[in-house]
């Protein structure tokens, strides 16, 4: 039999969760990064759907990017959907939940517009605490910045050496946090070029050759033994840093950051 006490707590725990629950906004969120964006601001627990792309977190599904399921988000309630600019303005419209919010965000050319992206999911869920946090993440990524120095190494940003890799150019979240680390990131006509077309490292090793980069970052959870079998200019080093903390334009860029600062002796020693 439970005591006076006992139930007194239980009483206020079951009041609190009740409390906490209506304070939390029906989020969902259309895209892994929104996810990593969202959980930086302490707003994980308020997503009730997400993409096929997070069927992880095992969530109610809701189509991809460019292709949202409309009956999905809407069956969900959401009080705030969030997808990327992949997903095209007209099916956004057709997307959009009745009486909820909506955010199309802009999130793939700079660490400025990831600091925005914070902003405006915060202000959409009036949340001190989110905003708090988003104020404070364009100081923490430029604090942490200051501390890598890239001597101006011409850098090559390649997501892999093999199968099918992209290549970052200056006009991306990639491009800009090294060219803000004083890198000279070498850039493309397009901002991210597929070098995966003839599903061999063929492709990557002409590009490598033709560039003479200082520096390659490849963007990777183990080492790339692929890398090891291009024959690289002989100026060229080899940097494999954790893809989980730099593919997604979101806060796990912190993590990425403190990678650079914790191994840039690697090309400050030439």
């Amino acid at each position: 039999m439970k005591t006076p006490f006992q139930l007194a707590f239980g009483l206020f725990a079951l009041l609190w969760s009740v409390i906490t629950l209506a304070d939390c906004p029906r989020i969902i969120s259309q895209s892994p990064y929104i996810t990593h964006q969202l959980e930086y601001l302490g707003l994980k627990n308020c997503i009730v759907g997400t993409s096929r792309y997070d069927a992880k977190l095992n969530l109610a599904q809701t189509g991809g990017v460019m292709d949202p399921d409309a009956s999905a988000i809407a069956a969900l309630k959401p009080d705030l959907w969030i997808t990327s600019t992949w997903t095209k303005p007209d099916v956004f419209e057709k997307s959009m939940p009745p009486n909820a919010k909506a955010l199309r965000l802009d999130s793939f050319n700079s660490m400025a517009q990831i600091s925005d992206n914070l902003i405006d999911i915060a202000q959409a869920t009036q949340d001190s605490a989110a905003l708090a946090q988003a104020e404070a993440f364009a100081t923490r990524w430029h604090d942490k910045l200051a501390q890598v120095d890239g001597k101006q190494k011409r850098i090559l940003l390649l997501s892999s050496c093999g199968k099918q890799p992209y290549a970052y150019g200056q006009q991306t979240w990639l491009g800009d946090l090294f060219k803000q680390a004083n890198f000279q990131v070498i850039d493309f006509e397009k901002r991210i070029i597929n070098l995966g077309q003839d599903k061999n490292e063929q492709q990557t090793l002409a590009l490598i050759q033709s560039l003479q980069p200082d520096l390659i970052a490849v963007f990777h959870q183990t080492t790339a033994e692929t890398c090891g079998l291009l024959d690289l200019p002989k100026i060229t080093q080899l940097v494999v840093l954790n893809g989980d903390h730099f593919l997604h334009p979101s806060p796990t860029l912190l993590n990425g950051i403190d990678q650079l600062i914790a191994i840039q002796s690697i090309w400050q020693q030439n």
